[in-house]
């Protein structure tokens, strides 16, 4: 059987660094690794946003990676932006386009950080924009120590598709983020919370494979990531 075809947002940088005269595209090897390791094929999706059906036409899984920067927050009704908000507009408007075309098609999504934050935009929802200032004694979401260390845990909930998944009530987490799913887009629930609040984890039980997890699962550092990415895998083969 071939593997699924799965396709990887990509992130982009301005020019300087690996190209000095022109903007490039970057994405970590571990999550084309990820895809690989559960049995998938990855592919990297430049950002073209008007070439989005054309994509989906290639893929049986979508990818949504994270980054460091925000979706605008206008695309979710905010009349104000934070300080501390940065934005890729081209990146965003394909991650938007690719992914309500997967939805619309059950084709099989995951969301990771950044990507997480995306899906629920995507389909409704709102974000917080700066979690220090709105989350009251919030964690250090923007954990200290290198990623492939765990940051905090997240309480799985039962009776989730994730929960299922990954056979755990509780789970450690790396942690790398600065904004978090405030208002559920509708047809979502919550399915993994820090220990301050936080939303960690949503999901469409409705759909084939929805879910978004706010950690970086891609490094792999539990048992329940690798099953998070073989669920994913074996959602496309269907």
């Amino acid at each position: 059987m071939a593997p699924p075809v799965i396709g990887l947002t990509l992130d982009s940088e301005p020019p300087g660094g690996y190209s000095k005269t022109h903007p490039w595209y970057a994405l970590r090897e571990n999550y084309c690794d990820a895809v690989t390791r559960a049995g998938g094929l990855p592919i990297l999706l430049p950002h073209a946003p008007e070439q989005a059906p054309a994509y989906l036409a290639l893929i049986d899984g979508l990818v949504v990676t994270g980054g460091a920067f925000d979706v605008d927050p206008a695309l979710f009704g905010a009349e104000t932006r934070h300080a501390s908000v940065t934005t890729k507009d081209r990146r965003t408007a394909f991650e938007l386009a690719i992914t309500r075309g997967a939805v619309a098609a059950d084709k099989p999504v995951f969301g990771i950080c950044g990507g997480q934050q995306l899906l629920n935009v995507a389909l409704g929802g709102t974000l917080i924009q700066h979690i220090p200032d709105e989350v009251p004694e919030a964690l250090a979401h923007e954990q200290p120590n290198p990623r492939t260390e765990p940051g905090h845990v997240v309480t799985v909930s039962e009776g989730t598709v994730l929960r299922r998944i990954i056979g755990m009530a509780e789970l450690a987490v790396n942690s790398a983020h600065h904004q978090a799913v405030k208002t559920l887009a509708p047809g979502l629930v919550v399915d993994a919370l820090a220990p301050d609040g936080v939303i960690e984890g949503i999901e469409d039980p409705r759909r084939r494979f929805l879910i978004g997890v706010q950690w970086h699962p891609e490094y792999f550092i539990s048992e329940g990531d690798s099953r998070l990415f073989a669920a994913f895998i074996a959602a496309a083969r269907r």
